[in-house]
């Protein structure tokens, strides 16, 4: 499985991905689930995915492909004018490979189950976030939960539920993302490092605080250790439940 997270803040936006693999407990992989596509200057368009891996990968592949195909008047991730038109791009992209695969993949018994967070910011309007659908439909982030998941993310929600506001500093936010990952990653072993994150600010362009972060990673590892001493505390010092 995965889990992945995006944060849409006044500042910017802050995506993480984990990268792990498996289809059983013996057979482990590490594969990149976040994506970037950057026209400096004029925009910035990330895309983590999560589910089924071939599919996820042929989505990637078509959108690339179309980029630098030779018919020009095909809309591409790198030509079209609002982010709302790249999650139509991106819905159709997965759309058009379900038609190729799948049947197949239902005559198998796989299933076609894929989704993504899509956001970015294309010049001209403020950065953006979505999900998109198995079917290619999509919602956009909204103003009272300015955060989203996909894969498993059931452990790493209830730290985001409570912590998360819309005007927290990028690395403020990225602290808690990784103790979101850090709570799943405890709790869930088909979700594995290394874990991919990227910064965006807000109107930059750029795609330069990028970064990977291993399992051996001095910060995490901090912050790993201190937010179970912290935990630990803060239940020593709760009142006790009486009858």
């Amino acid at each position: 499985m995965t889990y992945c997270v995006g944060l849409k803040l006044d500042r910017g936006l802050v995506f993480a991905a984990d990268t792990r693999t498996n289809a059983g407990v013996d057979n482990i992989s590490t594969f990149k689930k976040l994506h970037v596509w950057e026209e400096p200057g004029e925009r910035v368009i990330t895309l983590a995915s999560a589910g089924n891996l071939a599919v996820t990968q042929a989505v990637i592949s078509l959108l690339s492909e179309h980029i630098t195909s030779a018919e020009s008047d095909r809309a591409t991730l790198m030509s079209a004018r609002t982010m709302f038109q790249v999650a139509r791009l991106i819905g159709s992209a997965v759309r058009e490979v379900k038609a190729i695969d799948g049947e197949a993949l239902a005559a198998s018994a796989d299933n076609f189950f894929v989704t993504f967070i899509l956001g970015g910011q294309i010049k001209g309007e403020q950065p953006r976030m979505f999900q998109v659908y198995a079917a290619g439909n999509f919602i956009e982030v909204g103003e009272d939960t300015p955060y989203l998941q996909i894969g498993e993310h059931k452990y790493g929600k209830p730290i985001l539920d409570r912590v998360t506001r819309a005007d927290m500093r990028l690395g403020e936010a990225a602290k808690l993302v990784l103790l979101s990952f850090d709570s799943t990653l405890r709790s869930n072993l088909s979700v594995g490092m290394p874990i991919d994150m990227l910064l965006y600010n807000t109107d930059s362009f750029s795609t330069e605080r990028q970064v990977r972060i291993e399992q051996e990673d001095p910060y995490f590892q901090k912050l790993s250790h201190g937010w179970s001493e912290k935990l630990r505390t803060a239940f020593a010092e709760l009142e006790e439940f009486e009858v």
